[in-house]
Parts: C-alpha cells; structure tokens; sequence
C-alpha cells in the first residue's frame, strides 16, 4: 500500500500519490470503473479531476456512488468570474454525482490578467468563498503549470488563505534556478500555513514529439519501469509534498507501484544520469504553460 501523510490542515491522510484524473479524459465507462478499481489495489484515496478533463467527472461519478465515503474528491474550474465559476460547480457535482466536494481548486491560475479578473470584484474567488461557507465545498485551493507557477501562488496565498496548492515539480525542472528559488519560497510558505503542495508532472520526459507511441498526455512521459522508479522516488524525497499520477491509463500502474516502493530519493548523481539515459529535457521554458 502507498504510504499516508496529512494533507495540510485538512485533517485527511491522504496518500502520497494522489490519482489525477486526466487520465479519464477520454475513456469509456468500463476502462475507467477498472482504472478507478486498481486504485482501491494500493490503497490511493484520494481523486484529483477538473471539469476541462474531458469526460472525466463523467466517468467518476457512476464509479463514485458506491465510493464516495472513501475518497478525498477534489475538483477544479478554470472560469474567472462569479457567475461562472458557480455554474461549473454545480456541472461539476452534477457529473461527479454527489452533493459536496472535498476540494474546489482554481484551475491553471498563471495569467496576471486572468488572476486579477479571479481574485477581484465579481471573480471567481466570491464564488469559492460562498461555496464553502455553504457546504458545497469543504477545503479551496490553487493551480498552475509553467515558470510562474509557484510565483502565482504566493500572490494568491497573500490575497486569500487557500488550503492547497498544486504545481509542477520533478529534477530536471528544479535544475532552473529562478524556478527552484520561487518553488522553495512557496513551500516554506505552505509549511508556515500548514497548506497542501500538490506536484505534478513528475514523469515528464520532454515536450511532446511528432510521435507520442500512444500515449495521451499533452507531453512524452517515461515509460520505462526504472525511470518512473527514480522520477517518483525523487518527488516522494520531499517530504513535505504529494505526487498527482500521470494522466495516461497506460502509465498508470507503474506509477502506483514506484509510489508503493518507495522508501528514499535518489542522489544527484542518480538523476543527472537518468536526464542523459533517458533523453530527459525541460517541459517548460518560458512563463508560458
């Protein structure tokens, strides 16, 4: 089974790697109640989707009703404004087939103009606030891919007391200086507050190539056992943070099992000489996601 550690003041003991459900994006019902059953295998309790994921709320719900009391379930929406983040909510637990969700997030929040539209009058946060203070929503978080991720959300833990943030992190990309700096401020603050950090992108080969072998994330994960064996373990050695698994049904499996193995990071040395092994490059290298 995969190891627990409390997710931020939320009180819940979540499991390290946490099942992000792009993978559901674009599946049917029966690949997605036996993808969804493989997590009850490691014991993952803890479900992370977004209404922009395809069909992925679709294909929760149904699975959901029969679960719902064992999962952590948390969502997210990418509108900025009031009116339209309430209405996604509502979408969102309609498809998800349930009548509150542990955590709203506010989905992919880098843009300066897009998080000034959110944060300000008739955003997208009076939405969240209300939601919660009527029990729609219990915990409310943040999320951002790109440079400015970790950046993003020290603005927005100075404008309102989120619970969790999410952002990417594996080697390769803390090997970017300006990014480390901003990511180790972030956690310090998260630390303060007791507020979940949440990685992903742990996996990420590179951009995506002409040819992606199949695979359905929007970049070339590793695939290979022992990369994802390292990639993870290497994430899992900041103990202070959680692992989303990859969005890729294929990948899925060997994730959970590098995440139930684990028991310490690998050196520098390891992961330079997985970067030169496995063709490993940068995701990302402009603010831009």
């Amino acid at each position: 089974m995969i190891s627990k550690k409390e997710f931020g003041r939320t009180g819940h003991q979540s499991t390290r790697a946490l099942f992000g459900g792009a993978a559901l994006w674009d599946v049917t019902q029966e690949e997605a109640n036996k993808v969804l059953d493989l997590l009850l295998n490691y014991g993952v309790n803890h479900i992370d989707t977004a209404a922009s994921y395809g069909d992925s709320e679709l294909r929760i719900g149904p699975w959901m009703k029969n679960h719902r009391k064992d999962f952590f379930l948390a969502t997210k929406t990418g509108m900025r404004t009031y009116q339209e983040a309430k209405e996604e909510l509502h979408k969102s637990m309609e498809r998800l087939q349930t009548d509150y969700v542990d955590l709203w997030q506010m989905h992919v929040l880098v843009n300066q103009q897009e998080w000034e539209r959110a944060m300000g009058p008739g955003g997208a946060l009076e939405a969240f606030v209300e939601a919660k203070e009527q029990g729609l929503v219990r915990y409310l978080g943040v999320t951002g891919h790109g440079l400015a991720a970790a950046k993003m959300h020290l603005e927005s833990l100075e404008v309102y007391d989120f619970d969790a943030v999410l952002l990417p992190f594996n080697f390769i990309l803390m090997q970017n200086g300006n990014y480390a700096e901003d990511f180790c401020r972030l956690q310090e603050k998260c630390l303060e507050k007791n507020v979940a950090i949440q990685t992903i992108k742990s996996v990420a080969r590179g951009p995506k190539p002409d040819d992606m072998g199949g695979y359905t994330t929007w970049y070339e994960p590793l695939a290979d056992q022992k990369a994802i064996n390292s990639a993870i373990a290497w994430v899992l050695g900041n103990p202070d943070v959680f692992v989303n698994t990859v969005g890729d049904i294929k990948i899925l499996e060997k994730v959970l099992k590098a995440a139930e193995k684990f028991s310490f990071p690998p050196d520098d040395d390891t992961m330079i000489a997985e970067i030169e092994k496995y063709g490993i490059k940068p995701l990302f290298i402009t603010d831009e996601i």
